[in-house]
């Protein structure tokens, strides 16, 4: 589609009849999926399905993440058109890419809610696509990554978050997304020694042998020395990226549930996901975003951005492969 006719075209939501290519719809207007990438739930051909997993039940603090996929799909609408600044690539336009919506499920039944995101996400694998999930809470990420073990093995993790989520908590039946992670290295899907934790800086006496890259050393060190240790702990491995938006600062991300100061900036946190090109990501997420404590939609803009990091490290990976 040429600009001029993509200036006459609306809802590419909709109508876009390739799924690679760049949409040049108004900012202000239109039907806002991610990107303005097709809306749809074939998955034939499709290298990235983005989804929204809109649950926030195991909250501890402050909740409003069910609300963050569609904030943070009206926030990728300011984004440009064209490939994202710093990689060299458009991976909009060398990829696949759809919205795949949002799981539906029973807001009344929570304890049947992870069996769900598993089978949702195992859905999209299995399809041959990868999976970019928008929260919702933490909580989601144990069932994408009993997911995406169930097809890859035990997984690599980089985790981006002011929290390390591996609090004690053996009783399976409880949901919560402060102890997501001690479950998912119990249950074998992930293994700390090739796993990072990247701007943790809340105490955690269960820390469960992962590298810690703290968000004091994160200051300490710079992004590009941040960015080298992760290549180096997970080289050779796959990797899942989950990225809470708490990790960074809250001047950057105050629409959060729970807010701790002396965090990432923006500008360190893209730094170190363009830093990590060559890390071969299966799959991410972003969580936390909660638009009832958002300024300005500050927090949402960020979420959007990092999801836009992880496709492009996603598909560094493959045109790098040839």
């Amino acid at each position: 589609m040429s600009l001029e006719d993509a200036k006459n075209t609306a809802d590419e939501a909709f109508t876009r009849q390739s799924l690679r290519g760049p949409s040049y719809e108004n900012t202000f207007a239109g039907a806002t999926s991610f990107l303005r990438r097709r809306y749809t739930k074939d998955l034939a051909g499709v290298d990235i399905a983005v989804t929204g997993i809109p649950f926030d039940q195991s909250v501890t603090n402050r909740p409003g993440t069910r609300l963050g996929p569609r904030e943070i799909r009206a926030a990728s609408a300011l984004q440009s058109p064209d490939a994202p600044y710093g990689w060299g690539y458009d991976p909009m336009s060398e990829f696949d890419i759809v919205d795949y919506g949002d799981m539906p499920f029973d807001y009344a039944h929570t304890p049947d809610v992870p069996a769900r995101i598993e089978r949702h996400v195992g859905g999209i694998l299995e399809a041959g696509a990868a999976s970019v999930c928008l929260g919702g809470d933490h909580s989601i990420t144990l069932p994408i990554l009993r997911a995406y073990a169930a097809k890859f093995g035990k997984l690599s993790v980089v985790q981006f978050d002011a929290h390390g989520d591996t609090w004690a908590d053996d009783d399976r039946s409880r949901i919560d997304h402060g102890t997501f992670m001690y479950k998912a290295v119990k249950e074998g899907l992930v293994d700390p020694a090739r796993s990072v934790q990247v701007g943790i800086r809340t105490d955690n006496p269960e820390p469960l042998d992962f590298h810690i890259i703290d968000a004091p050393e994160c200051h300490a060190i710079g992004p590009q020395a941040v960015a080298r240790r992760i290549r180096d702990i997970t080289e050779g491995y796959g990797v899942y990226l989950t990225f809470d938006i708490d990790c960074l600062d809250p001047a950057f991300a105050p629409g959060t549930g729970t807010p701790v100061w002396g965090g990432l900036s923006s500008w360190q946190a893209a730094a170190i996901l363009r830093g990590m090109a060559g890390t071969e990501v299966l799959g991410g997420d972003v969580v936390e975003v909660s638009p009832p404590f958002d300024s300005a939609n500050i927090t949402s803009v960020a979420g959007a951005h990092v999801a836009v990091e992880i496709i492009s490290l996603w598909g560094w990976t493959r045109r790098q492969a040839g």
